[in-house]
């Protein structure tokens, strides 16, 4: 009986010991392997609808740290939406405790101050009710909030599995303490449309409180979030890496220069946007048809665009003639998307006017529908020829018909000023 008891007792500490080695808490040096990188990431943010996702808003935080603490600031905007969501939390940088926690959006507002114990305030904005809130320390745990960010400074490996404790006030809990379980870590591959592949952990992850699993794919080398797919109430929710530091360019772009060639110049140029088709078929295949190939110009309120020619932007398209090739695409930084002028057509004739332009080159761009206009020739039947009842040949019957169809076209030109006050007219016109 003896023997049975100190069975079960052993049985009983192990059981223990293998339990705490599991859970993880804050504590010293923590992740002191790989170290925090500071730094601002934008993420896209997808919401599943049917078979395809649809951009619903843009995810941006940035991390900031020093010898005491670490911060992360967010904020979510969505798309075509006032609304923004604002949280920040700030932790030990040793240790990952919780010190600070605020959330700001449309429904609610908190407040949370980690100390000796947790003290802050709830509002509901649209009840206008607002909870005091003090509650004891009585455990070590992460605040909810902050711990996803933190997900690729854990030793991950294949196989790796953690309950993670952690923090998270809700008026309706009756406990805000729970766990997150990092379930399963296994090796993929992240595709990425500008960089390529990158080899990642794929981190599987259930938040017990609320219900949600979300996959997290986090670069093996550099412990970057590409993505992460969540679902959250039955709602299947992306987020993407904009890649916003990606920099593939030789020619440094200069803001400064570029502004001054479109905005601080007293040369013009004007020009008129048109198609002319010229495309029909069958035995009138090339040639112009009198009265049908007419003029098509461009309608009212075409965007026409025009980008300084500079060296940097010659670079740009050239970087993307190659990366089309692979079905890729070259995005310009924010600065340089600030230095491009976009005008309409102003009339029905498909004019267009640019103007305070300095000397230079630029690139004058459109695209714009318009009505293919074809004839089309067929044959409907033979007729056989005789002479004296011996037979000389057939010749074909044919019939022609005109038809149309929407068509579309894209039309580019690099206009050359060479003084100031200049004043160029150009044609983009669309030939078929």
């Amino acid at each position: 009986m003896k023997h049975k008891t100190y069975l079960l007792i052993l049985l009983m500490a192990l059981t223990s010991v293998c339990k705490a080695q599991n859970v993880l808490v804050p504590r010293d040096n923590i992740f002191a392997e790989l170290g925090i990188k500071n730094g601002k990431t934008e993420m896209a943010y997808f919401a599943a609808s049917g078979a395809e996702m649809v951009e619903i808003g843009s995810f941006t935080f940035n991390v900031v740290s020093n010898n005491k603490t670490v911060s992360i600031y967010s904020s979510l905007q969505f798309l075509n939406s006032a609304d923004l969501w604002i949280d920040s939390c700030i932790a030990d940088v040793n240790t990952f405790k919780p010190i600070y926690r605020s959330s700001f959006n449309k429904d609610n507002n908190y407040v949370l101050n980690y100390a000796k114990e947790i003290k802050g305030y709830y509002l509901n904005k649209k009840t206008q009710k607002r909870n005091i809130i003090q509650e004891p320390i009585k455990e070590a745990f992460f605040d909810n909030y902050a711990y996803s960010f933190f997900l690729g400074l854990l030793p991950l490996q294949t196989g790796y599995k953690k309950d993670l404790v952690v923090y998270d006030y809700k008026p309706e809990n009756k406990n805000n303490i729970s766990k997150t379980r990092i379930e399963e870590v296994k090796s993929n591959i992240y595709v990425s449309n500008l960089t390529g592949e990158h080899k990642v952990w794929q981190v599987s992850v259930f938040e017990e409180a609320a219900d949600n699993k979300s996959e997290y794919y986090i670069d093996k080398d550099s412990r970057r979030i590409w993505k992460v797919e969540m679902l959250v109430k039955g709602q299947k929710l992306v987020l993407i890496d904009k890649e916003l530091d990606y920099n593939p360019f030789v020619n440094k772009f200069n803001k400064e220069e570029t502004l001054k060639l479109i905005k601080n110049g007293s040369a013009v140029i004007t020009g008129q946007v048109f198609a002319r088709d010229n495309q029909n078929e069958g035995a009138l295949s090339g040639i112009a048809v009198f009265n049908i190939n007419k003029k098509q110009f461009a309608k009212t309120g075409t965007s026409v665009v025009l980008i300084p020619y500079t060296d940097f932007f010659k670079e740009w398209m050239k970087l993307n003639e190659v990366s089309r090739k692979k079905g890729k695409a070259i995005p310009l930084p924010k600065e340089a998307t600030e230095c491009i002028k976009v005008t309409p057509v102003y009339d029905n004739q498909g004019h267009f006017e640019f103007v305070n332009l300095m000397p230079g080159d630029y690139l004058v761009y459109t695209e714009f529908g318009y009505a293919h206009t074809s004839i089309k020739s067929e044959v409907v039947g033979y007729t056989d020829t005789y002479i004296n009842g011996m037979y000389q040949g057939s010749s074909a019957n044919t019939k022609s018909y005109g038809y149309s169809s929407n068509a579309g076209a894209t039309v580019k030109k690099v206009v050359t000023i060479e003084k100031a006050g200049e004043k160029v007219d150009v044609k983009l016109k669309k030939t078929l």
